[in-house]
């Protein structure tokens, strides 16, 4: 009978061997040495090598793996803009869409691979997912943090790249016939960024509205489950539907925008900038169907 000690030096030795395919592959996918390019990224790391809120740089080499090879390999992104991200703190607003969160994970992916210095992305996770098994857990190891204005608040003090989706889960579970046209946004980040004086960068992605086609909500079924939706997707009865379709997915940042006044003012005052940026990433979105020549390529 092996003894559990006896195989420490194994464990050991296949999680190195992991760790050394995943930095080629990596490295593969960037151009560069993946560890070169992780030092440029700017962190807040304490003494037990973790940041404030739980985030660990070799944790997020494990996920960045999955984010890239579905980045550059399975939906085959294009970025555009990637220079209008600025350096220092940032609030990426973008919309939403899918059914599940690959859009996230694909900007996550652009930030570190394709913009410089490449940045690990802070995105806001609905309360709700805080009860999955694991999930709590995982998000923080990998910058994720619980959408609260005071966790928003803080990241952006520490000069951090925030990614927030204000149409919620109103955005991500959108039916096909709604594809592309935004709900409505909510006015936090705003009042976010007059307070931090974070300038916004509106992102608009294409490609994610097509992975996974939904004709209809059980709202039912969705309270039953406490889920924010639960869409019908004919695809799922297909051989293969559980995944993705390999739509390809275009990712454009727009100019820095600012805005000036005073973080408490009324909603009506808040109502006028936020349409401002809706209005910007709408119009962005339009032009990218437009220019795009096909869903899949």
């Amino acid at each position: 009978m092996v003894k559990p000690l006896a195989l420490l030096p194994r464990v050991g030795l296949l999680g190195g061997v992991l760790s050394r395919t995943i930095d080629r592959s990596l490295s593969g996918m960037l151009g560069e040495d993946f560890e070169a390019r992780l030092a440029r990224v700017p962190l807040n790391l304490g003494s037990s090598g973790v940041d404030p809120f739980g985030l660990d740089p070799q944790w997020t080499k494990y996920t960045l793996a999955v984010a890239a090879t579905l980045h550059r390999k399975y939906f085959r992104s294009e970025v555009f803009g990637a220079s209008n991200v600025p350096s220092g703190r940032v609030l990426l607003i973008s919309n939403h869409s899918g059914q599940v969160p690959i859009d996230g994970m694909l900007i996550g992916a652009a930030m570190f691979m394709d913009v410089e210095p490449p940045r690990f992305i802070r995105a806001m996770v609905e309360k709700w997912s805080q009860t999955l098994p694991f999930v709590s857990l995982l998000f923080a190891r990998v910058g994720q943090v619980v959408g609260v204005p005071e966790n928003a608040r803080r990241l952006l003090e520490q000069d951090e790249a925030l990614l927030v989706f204000p149409e919620g889960a109103r955005g991500i579970s959108k039916t096909f016939d709604k594809r592309y046209q935004l709900s409505d946004f909510g006015l936090g980040f705003m009042r976010l960024a007059i307070e931090t004086g974070a300038p916004i960068v509106p992102v608009a992605v294409i490609g994610g509205e097509e992975q996974y086609v939904s004709i209809a909500n059980i709202d039912s079924l969705a309270r039953l489950f406490k889920m924010p939706a639960f869409p019908v997707m004919p695809q799922m009865l297909l051989p293969g539907g559980v995944l993705p379709l390999p739509t390809r997915y275009r990712i454009h940042f727009g100019e820095p925008m600012r805005f000036e006044g005073d973080a408490d003012d009324d909603d009506s005052v808040m109502e006028e900038k936020v349409w401002v940026v809706r209005q910007t990433i709408q119009s962005m979105i339009n032009r990218g169907l437009r220019d795009r020549k096909h869903v899949f390529w």
